[in-house]
Formats: C-alpha cells, sequence, structure tokens
C-alpha cells in the first residue's frame, strides 16, 4: 500500500469549494514543513541524466480553477516531464478523434502490469490497454496531427505548452541520455507496427515521444496543466480552452483507472484523485471543477512514484476535501443533512 502517514488527519468532505486563500496557504505549507524531512526512497538512475538530481529537492503547488496559485519550497525548480506527459498527449488526440475513436484506438483498461510491460501488449493481440503505459503512449504520440514526425512533435510541443501557459523547453541532456537508453521503447514500438496499431515510423515515433518526455516543467507547471483539466479545459491562467469539457471527463476517467498503473486501486483507495506520476520526481492529482495538487521531489518508492510526493497529495487530498468519494458526515437532522458534527476545516487554527 501507499506511505500516505496521515493516520488521524481529519477528513474533509469531496463537496463545495476549496477553503479561503489564506486556508489553502497554510495548508500547502503545513505539507511541506511535515514532509520535506522525509528521506525515504532513491533517486531514479536508470537514465543517467536523473540520476544528477537534487534528493532534498521538495516543491508543492496548488492551482485553482479561478486562476490562484499557492507555490512552497521548489515548486520553481524544472526537471523532466516524463510519464505524466501522457495524460495531456492523450487529451489532445482525444480532442483529434473523440470519445468512441479513441477508446477503440488506444483503449483504456488497467493492464494490471508494469508502464513498460511487452507481456500485457501481446496478450491482447498488439492492442495496447490504454494510454498511460508505454505501449498506449506511443501509440497516441503517433495519433497526433501531422504527416511527419517534425509535424507531430510541433503538435506535441504547442499543445503541452498551452497546458501549461508558456512554452516549454527540452532538457536536451535528458533527451540523449533516454534515446541513449529507450531500446525498450523502441521494441514496444516495432511490435505495434508489426500488429498494425502504428502507420508511422517506429524510430521516428519513439524519438517524439522520447522529446515529449523530455520537456521540462516545474511543480507549479503540472498544478496549472492539471487545474486546465479540473475546469474542463480551460487554462484558468491563460483563460485559453485548451481541450472539451467531454475531453477533460474522459482524460480523467483513465487518470483514475491507470495513472499509477498497477497500483491505481491503491492510489484512488487511499488518495481518491485522478494522478499521474512521473520517474524524474513529478505527481498531479486533480479535482475535477476545483484545482489541482502539482508535486516535486525526486526520490523514488520501490513503485517508481515519489514518496514526498505521495504524502503531501495524500495530505492535501484530506485537508482540503479533495477525496472524490468522501461525504459530508451526518449532522443532527439525519442522513440527508448537509451540516457537520466536526469542527469546519476553515475554523481551525492549526493543521
Amino acid at each position: 500500500m501507499f506511505e500516505t502517514d496521515t493516520d488521524g488527519i481529519h477528513q474533509e468532505a469531496a463537496t463545495g469549494a476549496l477553503p479561503g486563500w489564506e486556508r489553502v496557504e497554510q495548508l500547502v505549507q503545513a505539507a511541506h514543513d511535515r514532509y520535506r524531512d522525509t528521506d525515504d526512497g532513491t533517486v531514479a538512475d536508470y537514465i543517467p541524466a536523473l540520476a544528477e538530481a537534487d534528493p532534498d529537492w521538495f516543491g508543492i503547488c496548488v492551482a485553482d480553477t479561478a486562476g490562484g496559485l499557492h507555490d512552497v519550497g521548489d515548486a520553481a525548480v524544472p526537471f523532466s516531464i516524463q510519464s505524466i506527459s501522457k495524460a495531456f498527449v492523450y487529451a489532445l488526440v482525444c480532442e483529434e478523434f473523440g470519445h468512441e475513436r479513441i477508446g477503440e484506438l488506444v483503449g483504456v483498461d488497467n493492464t494490471g502490469l508494469p508502464f513498460n510491460s511487452v507481456i500485457a501488449l501481446e496478450l491482447n493481440g498488439g492492442h495496447p490497454m490504454n494510454p498511460m503505459v508505454n505501449a498506449g503512449a506511443i501509440a497516441s504520440t503517433a495519433l497526433m496531427a501531422g504527416d511527419t514526425a517534425a509535424e507531430k512533435w510541433r503538435a506535441v510541443h504547442d499543445g503541452l505548452s498551452r497546458f501549461a501557459g508558456r512554452e516549454l523547453a527540452v532538457d536536451e541532456r535528458v533527451y540523449t541520455s533516454e534515446s541513449e537508453t529507450n531500446s525498450r521503447n523502441q521494441a514496444i514500438a516495432r511490435l505495434l507496427q508489426s500488429y498494425g496499431r502504428l502507420d508511422a515510423d517506429p524510430g521516428e515515433i519513439v524519438d517524439v515521444y522520447t522529446r515529449q518526455c523530455s520537456l521540462l516543467v516545474t511543480a507549479h507547471d503540472l498544478a496549472v496543466m492539471g487545474a486546465t483539466l479540473a475546469d474542463g479545459g480551460v487554462n484558468p491562467v491563460t483563460g485559453d480552452r485548451v481541450v472539451s469539457a467531454d475531453v477533460s471527463r474522459d482524460t480523467l476517467a483513465v487518470l483514475a483507472a491507470n495513472g499509477l498503473y498497477e497500483r491505481s486501486g491503491e492510489w484512488l483507495f487511499q488518495i481518491g484523485l485522478p494522478a499521474k506520476s512521473g520517474v524524474s520526481g513529478g505527481i498531479v492529482a486533480i479535482a475535477p471543477g476545483k484545482g489541482a495538487i502539482g508535486t516535486f521531489s525526486p526520490p523514488l518508492d520501490a513503485a517508481g512514484n515519489s514518496v514526498r510526493g505521495e504524502r503531501a497529495t495524500a495530505y492535501l487530498s484530506l485537508t482540503l476535501g479533495l477525496n472524490l468519494f468522501a461525504s459530508p458526515e451526518p449532522g443532527p437532522s439525519g442522513p440527508g443533512s448537509t451540516s457537520r458534527t466536526s469542527t469546519p476545516l476553515d475554523a481551525r487554527s492549526t493543521p
């Protein structure tokens, strides 16, 4: 199970809006204070450039759908987006192909196997099971608009930049490092091609996918990108409609089922939010209609998820009332009452 370390913290109900500005500021700071000295986990080293990350980096940002931003710690430190990019590329291809067609092409079901599994692809006749595993992500990238790899890359770059509300740059060192170690992704792409699931050149698509994963973001960016999905596809900072409300809904559903790979059920059970993690140490978690949490801390657990990020997200899900499955406690008027028997969150003096 995820090590959330939230025993004894009161669960707020997932109804209404976020607490007031000052209370959100207080709770984001409290989450950072609570977990900044956690020393569990190890920095990823299977991609050489990632091994150089400072294990002490820890940033949190909460973005609300009104455009409010709450940054604490190393929320402005850039890192490569890695697998988190899958969620936003999926949204872009959903916008292009629609609900039914993208479900047929890429799928939405959890494989129950690791993100880079070849067996999952073979067991399902070469059909990617969902866009959050590498096979589905590579197939999604291949579906991006453009007749050439260069045009597809421009579409990816432009789309993810619109989600972030600023032009994103590629970390060339990470891109080079990953290009030298991505033989498994190349094999997955060729296997997709052998099943007739990839029309483009496998090597070129893997190169676009590698660049996509090497885009530099911050915890601040992740929160804005997540809040764009939370706000029905409208970037709450720029006001730009990036995707439709229907696409946002579909993307969040896929994230809830598959965003943490074979541990997605545990994550939803413990934290109750659609989310996506990346091997650089980033996590984005989205509360529909409310906003998103972006975290960054390089040390990872055995499943490849940021230890501090998991715990901070769990804490904020509880204290901000974001868990999708939490209901108000029955009040004195009976089961249908929305009044609470506990002290309202924004009236408490301490987290």
